[in-house]
């Protein structure tokens, strides 16, 4: 399927390494010219060079630096039809009433404001031009609160729930907004849950009715869709990729 991408522009941000970097090869792959951001000058580059991407640093905690992001990839690729905003999770905690306000705070700025001042700064030139896609990569969590996830339980759904808003807002002009929602990939965080990739993989066949991890590839494919031509109809929806590990409907 021609997924309608060649010759977008797509920013990526988290990129360096798993989930992130996965989606930034598969819009590369449609044709799409893609530009991913991570806060590691050393990892970024060598992801780009292994995607043929732009390589951009951001630290998604300095939200006064998102202008100087959105400018740089317009300025070397154009304006941008295509942001998929990833970020890593905030820290685990057996105590859900353990956590700092300092650290609630942080995981605020992190999973709600990082990615909203993005939405902010590209949408309005999206719907100037009548085509955008914009895609919040969250956690099943959002969905289902998970174990020990204090802060990502509690801040993913007020993101989820502001992408909703906006998208009725703005699908007459071309724009799409949704949510994606990961389970058990096979990532390094899934790993540092669990404290070895062996733990995580016996957890999942025990555990996941599709009896394994995903793939980031798999992950990617999806996330991919969303953002093509061909899902101009999907728009303020939540898809889970999952192995059907979710309960809730």
């Amino acid at each position: 399927m021609d997924l309608g991408l060649s010759g977008r522009i797509a920013l990526v941000t988290g990129a360096s390494k798993g989930i992130g970097r996965a989606i930034a090869s598969a819009l590369g792959d449609e044709g799409a010219r893609v530009a991913i951001s991570s806060r590691s000058r050393e990892r970024i580059e060598e992801a780009a060079r292994e995607v043929g991407a732009l390589p951009l640093v951001h630290d998604s905690a300095q939200l006064e630096r998102v202008p100087d992001l959105v400018e740089s990839v317009e300025r070397e690729l154009g304006p941008i039809d295509v942001l998929v905003t990833n970020t890593g999770g905030p820290p685990p905690g057996p105590d859900p009433l353990g956590f700092t306000h300092e650290q609630w705070e942080a995981a605020y700025r992190e999973l709600v404001l990082a990615p909203m001042a993005l939405i902010e700064r590209v949408v309005p030139g999206m719907r100037e031009r009548g085509f955008g896609r914009v895609l919040s990569v969250g956690s099943s969590a959002a969905r289902e609160p998970i174990p020990g996830l204090m802060l990502s339980n509690s801040h993913r759904p007020g993101l989820m729930g502001a992408i909703k808003t906006i998208s009725r807002e703005v699908a007459r002009d071309g724009v799409t907004l949704n949510s994606i929602l990961p389970g058990r990939i096979a990532t390094d965080r899934i790993v540092e849950n669990y404290g070895s990739r062996e733990a995580a993989e016996q957890g999942a066949a025990a555990e996941v009715p599709a009896g394994r991890l995903g793939t980031v590839e798999e992950f990617a494919a999806v996330a991919a869709f969303l953002c093509s031509e061909q899902a101009a109809y999907v728009t303020g929806a939540t898809v889970l990729v999952d192995g059907g590990l979710t309960r809730a409907i």
